[in-house]
């Protein structure tokens, strides 16, 4: 059986896949890593660097006895598996960078990184946390599914919630773009507030062959807003037979 390896971002975890894991472990070994710092990994310390963490989820594939993978990555995760293709390129089978792209001070966030990292200090990780979460849906906190997020934000503790934007801020994935080979689909929401369409267009443009699915509606948090369409544009991108 072939695997499927679901990298979350930040401020998440393994449990935002529970309807990925549902529809996709009957044809897939599904892998839903949680991240140092964050989700049921919560007790560990969080790295500052992107590669840091690609090297954590390489080493639990391959602790599962896992050498090749099909692997998506949302958000930070789309930073954390770009780097997972840098370094382990023969391992990837096909790949998906969802609500990401290749730089990581994320131009036209909703707000600065510096300023998350100030508002993480100043006002806690629970209410930041709460708070992030919230514009990751076209609604906000109205969102069906904004408790999913919410619910994960604020396991992380502080050292994870400022590691993590440390490590975003000073990473770019620019100049490996166009040495990806594995077939890539570039997945992003219309609405999405944190990564605005100059990073998903960069990632489409720069990565040879790569596709590029653009959802109506959503913002930044699309399998959960939609999942019913989230979900069958993943079954087709790793539909191997047709």
């Amino acid at each position: 059986m072939q695997a499927l390896v679901f990298v979350h971002g930040y401020l998440g975890g393994s449990a935002q896949w529970r309807d990925q894991v549902d529809l996709f472990a009957p044809s897939f070994r599904v892998i839903t890593p949680d991240l140092p710092g964050f989700g049921l990994n919560r007790d560990l310390d969080a790295p500052d660097e992107i590669g840091a963490f690609a090297d954590y989820v390489l080493e639990q594939v391959s602790a599962a006895g896992v050498e090749r993978f099909h692997l998506v990555g949302h958000s930070m995760g789309g930073m954390i598996v770009q780097e997972m293709v840098a370094r382990a390129p023969e391992r990837v089978e096909r790949l998906v960078l969802y609500g990401t792209g290749p730089v990581g001070l994320l131009p036209g966030r909703f707000e600065s990184i510096a300023e998350s990292s100030r508002r993480v200090v100043a006002d806690g990780v629970e209410a930041t946390g709460r708070r992030i979460s919230a514009t990751w849906f076209v609604d906000y906190e109205r969102a069906p599914n904004y408790p999913v997020c919410a619910e994960l934000a604020v396991l992380a503790s502080e050292q994870a919630a400022l590691a993590g934007l440390a490590a975003m801020e000073k990473w770019s994935g620019e100049a490996a773009l166009a040495g990806i080979a594995s077939p890539t689909l570039v997945l992003w929401g219309d609405c999405d507030r944190t990564y605005l369409w100059s990073q998903p267009q960069q990632l489409w443009q720069g990565i040879p062959g790569a596709r590029l699915a653009v959802i109506p509606g959503c913002a930044h948090a699309v399998h959960l807003e939609k999942p019913k369409l989230f979900n069958a544009i993943l079954e087709d991108f790793l539909d191997l037979d047709r």
